[in-house]
């Protein structure tokens, strides 16, 4: 893997959002369930809410960067916050 320059924190970055693919995967094979509604009046699923929060992290990653610039472990705090948010409301 050399020719794609990875850096520890990109494999790290790979190897979490694998992980989390299977672990929905497992989940929803276990545990099926139905679409719910929450406040974004639309119905999501356990896999609809890992993409939302997944997206919604990017941008606070790019955001934090973007107005901080440094001290990025403290962004990951932030998406864990709305990672909960999500998971709970949406």
């Amino acid at each position: 893997m050399a020719w794609m320059a990875w850096t520890l924190p990109t494999a790290i970055f790979f190897v979490v959002i694998a992980c989390l693919l299977i672990t929905f995967t497992i989940l929803a094979i276990k545990f099926p369930e139905t679409p719910r509604v929450g406040v974004l009046r639309i119905e999501t699923t356990r896999g609809d809410r890992l993409f939302i929060t997944l997206l919604g992290s990017a941008f606070i990653n790019l955001a934090w960067l973007g107005i901080v610039g440094a001290n990025q472990p403290f962004a990951l705090i932030v998406c864990l916050i709305y990672a909960a948010a999500v998971f709970r409301w949406v």
